[in-house]
């Protein structure tokens, strides 16, 4: 379904153009900075933001429902980022299902749904001005996808832009994307608040991921390693650093077929590794590829150590 309003036409509000949308079962769909505006200048506040590349599943349903709780209009973005896509990487086979998605949208009352084209966000061709990710964008994901974390900044900040919201949603999955997204935010003056929202998973475990869907049967049961080690190595966050490294990777060894890129355990803010005696909240993550899919997972913990009195300090 396409919306677009006509010159003089009065601006779509709550209750009129996005209201019989979502009332017909799906968002208000606009594709072009134009109808973005006109839609926009109608909502009713706040606003939060959901953005996404599409091939939506259960997880981009919880960030479309956090948001619905968090504000009284909702607009989520789809759209496929050419420049957080390096070469040899998926861009070309990155699902489309832009039918699928606005279902799944509107049964989570998003009011309006933003899905331009490559030229509609990028008009003057690639960007020669790009947000940079600094040295936070050169570590984990950043060191086996080097640029990744430019394009994506340079994609969010567009969004925020066009959008306008009062706040923008991000799971926790991506917890490299939502430190820098806050760092920018911070940094560059953003006025958005950015919110994280828990990471969705499958029954085993396993983060919902678009990717997911190019695991075959018996990858897809390699892939809950992940989750596993993760869990085995927060479980073990009363003993510290030393042994919530250990017991991961301990797990992860017991699975051939995932072929571990990095397990980390860093600050959740600066994404820098915590050192053996470190003691407060840190982050556990983990990358692997099973078959040709590359997965990522991560899980916040809060470690302890052992006091000179021997028990446990925090």
């Amino acid at each position: 379904m396409s919306s677009s309003t006509g010159p003089g036409t009065a601006p779509p509000r709550r209750g009129t153009a996005a209201g019989d949308a979502a009332r017909a079962g799906r968002p208000l769909l606009v594709t072009t900075r134009d109808e973005l505006d006109r839609v926009r200048a109608g909502l009713a506040g706040p606003v939060a933001v959901v953005m996404t590349m599409g091939a939506l599943h259960e997880g981009h349903a919880a960030l479309a429902r956090a948001a619905r709780e968090r504000a009284a209009s909702v607009v989520a973005t789809v759209f496929v980022n050419p420049l957080q896509f390096g070469p040899g990487e998926d861009l070309d086979r990155y699902p489309r299902t832009l039918g699928a998605d606005l279902d799944l949208l509107g049964r989570e009352g998003v009011d309006v749904v933003f899905a331009p084209a490559v030229e509609e966000v990028y008009p003057a061709g690639p960007p020669r001005v790009v947000v940079s990710a600094g040295e936070l964008g050169a570590v984990l994901e950043g060191a086996s996808r080097p640029g990744h974390f430019d394009g994506v900044l340079t994609v969010v900040a567009k969004l925020v832009h066009l959008t306008r919201p009062d706040v923008v949603l991000f799971g926790q999955k991506d917890a490299q994307q939502l430190a820098l997204v806050r760092r920018m935010a911070l940094d560059l003056d953003l006025r958005v608040e950015v919110v994280a929202v828990p990471t969705s998973r499958e029954d085993d475990g396993l983060a919902r991921s678009s990717r997911n869907a190019y695991l075959g049967a018996r990858d897809r049961e390699a892939a809950a390693v992940l989750p596993r080690a993760l869990r085995r190595g927060a479980g073990r966050a009363d003993a510290g650093a030393v042994a919530v490294r250990a017991a991961a990777a301990a797990e992860l060894r017991g699975e051939p077929r995932a072929d571990v890129d990095y397990l980390a355990l860093v600050d959740a803010v600066d994404l820098r590794p915590v050192p053996d005696d470190h003691v407060g909240p840190a982050l556990l993550a983990v990358a692997a590829r099973v078959g040709s899919t590359r997965l990522i997972d991560n899980v916040p913990l809060v470690l302890a150590g052992a006091a000179e009195d021997g028990s446990t300090r925090r």
